[in-house]
């Protein structure tokens, strides 16, 4: 019995190992806040680094968005944008017409662009990127802020960031 039991226990010690080979994790990074003026573009910058090579036809990314005032344990995300080999918009909802693909996956490049931003756009966007077998890792959170013009001091503080 006790034979038996060790066998067992090799047996799942060599598969555990085996698979931790298999699955390796994707970095995924973003600004963790970005602020638009309302009928603006806004590009929202997502970036990722891969332990495997990088492929055109493997890179899937998928932008997602969660309003203000929901919390991540609350279940409703809208898809913004899909891309693999090429773009997919959505084709109707509250972002069709007002996201374009902005990144090149070759660059490591994940970005997308918001066109004609409005106040209904304020929420948190998720940034996800998948090059198999890197898939699983951290998703980019960006909290985007829609607001009717730039104050003083968001003014002030952009031009003190350029003189530095």
């Amino acid at each position: 019995m006790c034979g038996i039991k060790l066998l067992f226990l090799s047996a799942i010690g060599v598969l555990f190992t085996l698979g931790l080979d298999q699955v390796t994790a994707i970095e995924v990074s973003t600004p963790s806040e970005v602020t638009a003026v309302n009928g603006t573009d806004v590009k929202l910058k997502c970036s990722f680094k891969s332990t495997q090579p990088v492929s055109e036809n493997l890179v899937a990314v998928n932008w997602m968005f969660r309003p203000l005032g929901q919390t991540s344990s609350q279940p409703k995300e809208i898809s913004v944008f899909y891309y693999q080999q090429k773009s997919y918009p959505p084709t109707d909802g509250m972002f069709k017409d007002h996201v374009t693909w902005s990144g090149n996956v070759m660059k490591n490049d994940a970005s997308i662009t918001l066109l004609d931003v409005q106040f209904t756009f304020n929420g948190t966007y998720r940034c996800q990127v998948q090059n198999p077998p890197d898939v699983h890792g951290y998703t980019g959170e960006i909290s985007l802020q829609v607001v009717q013009s730039v104050g003083v001091s968001l003014s002030y503080r952009c031009m003190s960031r350029k003189r530095k």
